[in-house]
């Protein structure tokens, strides 16, 4: 099936997304929001009893007021606040609906879907990074016993577990979850645990370990995962140890195969950033935008959505400008 033409295609239903196809609408443009998965579809996968760092204010869209029961809302506060925009605004939205092809047409970009096809005369990449975790390909990871994705503590009550990774979302896995009750072990590439924890965390993280509450393999990394155990290279050599589930919180990264699908530079800087222009978003090929976290590459504690909010406008001024002239 072929739908009716688009001025602007967006690629992500994630809290930037929204915010671009809202200054499409005000503009004027035909668009459509699609994404592979949920609404806000990586917010959906934070942990449950995950609250932002931000104040609710610095998370608005759309001149939409965020209102959270404390200074900082939690993840169920944000889910119902981007589904309260979304409804208020009325989005073209096209979600559970996979931007699987992109070809470059006469007059615009040919994208197609398993659902449908569709034409646009720009578009915007607004996927985040969040989809795709860093592996540890090693033998045993498609297990269902490891997890790339944390939601909740209760699961692992008087199990053992093996949390990889010694950045903040791994130690806040380790700490949650042996406070639950599961029994907690860490296995840490580095010598420490990483100086990017957040500074009220990182003590407590440091005096469960030292105490021998969470037990920590430093300098060590898992070689193989089986149903019962885990086999982890140490200093002292090779361990074999009980295990029940891997969580590996190891980090994400941006979807690099498709911007490379889609033609777009990628830098050789060691961040990868894309190739963009920081004025209007657009990229090496015209019409093509990047917003939010994308815009980053691998540094993705660069743009979160208080500061690439803006990102939304920016790209949309510069479509009003090449429409008016």
């Amino acid at each position: 099936m072929q739908e009716n033409p688009y001025d602007i295609l967006i690629i992500g239903a994630g809290p930037i997304g929204l915010a671009c196809g809202i200054e499409a609408k005000k503009a004027g443009f035909s668009y459509c929001i699609m994404d592979k998965g949920c609404l806000v579809n990586s917010l959906y996968r934070y942990p449950a009893n995950m609250t932002f760092f931000s104040t609710s204010d610095r998370l608005e869209i759309g001149n939409i007021p965020f209102i959270s029961h404390g200074s900082k809302p939690t993840r169920s506060e944000a889910l119902e606040y981007y589904r309260r925009v979304a409804s208020h605004y009325q989005l073209n939205l096209k979600l559970y609906e996979e931007a699987e092809q992109v070809q470059k047409t006469e007059n615009g970009f040919a994208v197609q879907s398993p659902r449908s096809n569709y034409h646009a005369t720009a578009i915007i990449i607004a996927t985040g990074f969040y989809d795709l975790p860093y592996l540890l390909n090693i033998e045993g990871e498609g297990l269902p016993k490891v997890k790339h994705y944390y939601d909740e503590p209760h699961p692992y009550y008087d199990q053992e577990i093996a949390v990889v990774g010694a950045a903040n979302s791994a130690i806040d896995v380790a700490l949650e979850t042996y406070r639950k009750g599961a029994h907690v072990t860490m296995v840490i590439r580095e010598d420490e645990i990483s100086e990017s924890v957040k500074y009220w965390v990182k003590p407590d993280a440091d005096n469960r370990i030292k105490e021998g509450s969470i037990k920590a393999y430093f300098n060590s990394q898992i070689t193989n995962i089986r149903e019962r155990e885990i086999d982890i290279i140490t200093p002292e050599g090779a361990k074999t140890l009980n295990n029940d589930f891997v969580l590996a919180m190891t980090g994400y990264q941006p979807n690099f195969s498709f911007l490379n699908h889609l033609g777009i530079e990628i830098g050789t800087d060691e961040m990868k950033t894309p190739v963009h222009n920081s004025t209007t978003q657009e990229t090496n090929i015209p019409n093509i935008y990047l917003a939010g976290v994308i815009c980053g590459g691998l540094k993705t504690n660069k743009w979160f959505i208080e500061n690439s909010r803006v990102h939304a406008e920016m790209i949309v001024n510069d479509l009003v400008s090449k429409r008016d002239l």
